[in-house]
C-alpha cells in the first residue's frame, strides 16, 4: 500500500485539519468528537441541514458545508458510521427554533446512529427529522444495508434541500422537497479496480485485469454483476438502461446527469462516458437540463464510474440552480 498518510488511525482527523485550513472563510472543523461546521453557523431562524457517514467518499460529506448546502457534515472513520455523539454534536451546532433534517445514506449503521442522535436531540426539545435517500438500482440489499444503497444521489439531494432551507423554507417544506428527490433519483456505479482501506492495507476485492463489477456500492460492496470489460458505448448503455427503466424514465422527462469518477476515474473519461449518456438519453426522448461532471461521491481511489438521473420540475430546476458556496461545490445564481 503506497498512500499520502502518517498513521492510519489518523487519516481523517489530519485531513479534516487541512480542510479546515485550506476554507476557512467556508467551514470550521471541531474534533473530539468530529465535525465540519459551516462558517456562520448557527444561522438564526434557519433549518439546519446536516448529513455525514464514512469518510473515504470525500469531497462528500465535509465538501459540501456552506452556504447553500450543509449546515454540518460528521465524518466517520473511513468506509464507518459516525457515532451518534458526533451526530448530536452537528446537532447543537447547528440547530436553533427552527429545527434541522438529517440527510442519512440508507447503510445500517448511519440509520441506526443519525436515529439515536435525533431522539436524543428531540429529548431536548429540538424538531429535528430525518430522511433516508436509497437511489442505487443496483441491488436489493447488500452487506451494509437492508434495502437499497444510498449513492450518488445523495449530492443532489444535499445541494436541493440545502437551498430550501438557504431561501427560509420551513422544516416541514425542507422535508417534502427531501422526500420528493428521494422519490425521483436513481444511481447506478461500476468499478473497475477496487479501494484500498488504509487501516486494512490491501485492496478491498479482488478483480480481474478483465473484469467489471457492475453495480459497486461505495465501499466495494458487491453489484448486480461480474461482467467483461467492454467497450464505453456499451459499458455506458448498460448503465443508462438500468436507470431508465427502473423509475421509469420515459419520453419528454426533464432531468438533471450527473456522471461521477469514484475516485480514480480521470476526466477525459469521465466526460467520454458522460457524453454518451447524454446522446442514448437524447435517443430515448429524455431531455436533459442540467448537469454534473466531476468526482463528488468517491471510493478512495477506485477506477470506475456512477451516473445518476433526477427527474426535475421548475421547482427542483431553480433550487439547483440557487447560489452556493462550499469546497467542493460553488456557483452564483
Amino acid at each position: 500500500m503506497k498512500k499520502i498518510i502518517n498513521d492510519p488511525a489518523d487519516v481523517v482527523t489530519e485531513s479534516l485539519r487541512g480542510l479546515a485550513a485550506a476554507h476557512a472563510d467556508i467551514l470550521r472543523v471541531q474534533e473530539d468528537p468530529n465535525v465540519v461546521v459551516r462558517a456562520d453557523a448557527p444561522v438564526d431562524g434557519k433549518v439546519a441541514v446536516i448529513s455525514g457517514g464514512g469518510s473515504g467518499h470525500e469531497p462528500l460529506h465535509g465538501g459540501f458545508v456552506g452556504l447553500g448546502m450543509l449546515d454540518a457534515a460528521v465524518p466517520g472513520a473511513v468506509f464507518t458510521s459516525p457515532t451518534p455523539d458526533a451526530v448530536q454534536a452537528a446537532i447543537s451546532a447547528t440547530t436553533g427554533a427552527a429545527g434541522a433534517l438529517l440527510i442519512v445514506k440508507n447503510y445500517t449503521g448511519d440509520v441506526l446512529n443519525f436515529e439515536t442522535a435525533g431522539e436524543l436531540a428531540a429529548a431536548e426539545d429540538l424538531d429535528v427529522r430525518s430522511v433516508v435517500i436509497d437511489d442505487d438500482v443496483a441491488v436489493a440489499d447488500s452487506t451494509y444495508t437492508a434495502g437499497r444503497r444510498g449513492v450518488g444521489g445523495t449530492v443532489l439531494l444535499e445541494k436541493i434541500a440545502g437551498a430550501a432551507a438557504e431561501r427560509g423554507d420551513s422544516l416541514d417544506a425542507v422535508e417534502a422537497l427531501a422526500r420528493k428527490v428521494i422519490g425521483q433519483v436513481r444511481s447506478i456505479g461500476v468499478a473497475l479496480t477496487a479501494p484500498t482501506v488504509p487501516h486494512v492495507g490491501e485492496p478491498s476485492f479482488d478483480l480481474g485485469a478483465d473484469e467489471i463489477e457492475f453495480g459497486i456500492g461505495i465501499h466495494g460492496e458487491p453489484g448486480r454483476e461480474r461482467i467483461k470489460a467492454e467497450p464505453a458505448d456499451e459499458l455506458v448503455a448498460r448503465m443508462v438502461g438500468a436507470l431508465v427503466e427502473d423509475l421509469p424514465f420515459t419520453e419528454g422527462d426533464r432531468v438533471l446527469l450527473f456522471t461521477n469518477s469514484m475516485g480514480a476515474t480521470p476526466l477525459v473519461e469521465l466526460y467520454l462516458a458522460h457524453g454518451i449518456a447524454e446522446r442514448l438519453l437524447a435517443g430515448r426522448g429524455i431531455m436533459v437540463e442540467r448537469r454534473l461532471v466531476g468526482p463528488y461521491i468517491t471510493s478512495l481511489e477506485m477506477q470506475g464510474i456512477s451516473l445518476t438521473l433526477l427527474k426535475l420540475d421548475d421547482e427542483l430546476t431553480e433550487l439547483w440552480d440557487a447560489p452556493v458556496n462550499t469546497a467542493a461545490m460553488r456557483w452564483k445564481a
